[in-house]
């Protein structure tokens, strides 16, 4: 993890001094911005391995930066925020934040996630083999480039989104309950709410299905959970 880069979005002055010298010394290279529209302009030119984004921030606030970055880039992004409201972690994991760490927090618990977060980052890095696409009738899902075309048109999903697919498509026999999908998507199970992976299901479903009402590729298995609705070509 040594010279990892990570982008720190916080407005409280201590706060930022703390994080800085903290990861600093952890050997991660660490830029500080203060503000929603600072991340999106120096995005691009410190290039961070990981963005440490809080929610509540002067003009554009941490949900809509991250909005904006999922528009174009699969950026790890994990939001500190003293919010600690189911519907907020909830609106957070669908937005595509890989993690969710409320404040007050301890330092090793904070390190140990971003490190956690890094780890997976690089785990979905596979060199290119015939096992990391899959078709299915109208969908094909690309694992190196992450890229997910309906019927011949990329689309735009959130990393959450792509993984859930990804672990449907890769297991089509099985069906998962929304507690195994949590852990597995989020290798954590550390939230415990499964309307999180409802949620997520939900915005998938409006991306990938021609009929919502009546899903094709992402089966509901009424009292049990999900699992992929048709075979891989």
């Amino acid at each position: 993890m040594i010279g990892k880069k990570i982008m720190v979005a916080e407005d409280d002055a201590r706060l930022q001094k703390f994080l800085y010298n903290f990861l600093t010394r952890e050997g991660f290279n660490v830029m500080i911005v203060g503000q929603g529209q600072e991340v999106i302009l120096e995005c691009s030119h410190f290039q961070p391995d990981l963005l440490l984004l809080d929610i509540m921030m002067p003009g554009m606030d941490g949900f809509e930066v991250c909005r904006k970055i999922r528009e174009g880039s699969t950026l790890p992004i994990v939001f500190l925020s003293a919010k600690d409201e189911n519907t907020d972690k909830i609106l957070g994991l669908t937005l595509g934040c890989d993690d969710y760490i409320t404040k007050p927090f301890e330092n090793t618990e904070l390190l140990l996630r971003i490190k956690a977060v890094l780890r997976r980052v690089e785990a979905h890095n596979p060199q290119e083999n015939g096992l990391n696409i899959v078709r299915l009738p109208g969908l094909t899902i690309n694992r190196i480039t992450r890229v997910t075309e309906v019927r011949g048109k990329v689309v735009n999903i959130t990393p959450k989104e792509f993984d859930l697919l990804w672990l449907l498509s890769k297991r089509p026999d099985q069906v998962f309950t929304r507690k195994q999908l949590l852990y597995e998507t989020w290798d954590s199970d550390y939230y415990g709410n499964p309307e999180v992976v409802t949620t997520l299901v939900k915005r998938l479903r409006q991306k990938i299905e021609l009929d919502v009402t009546n899903p094709y590729y992402i089966k509901t298995i009424h009292g049990v959970g999900y699992k992929l609705g048709v075979k891989p070509c």
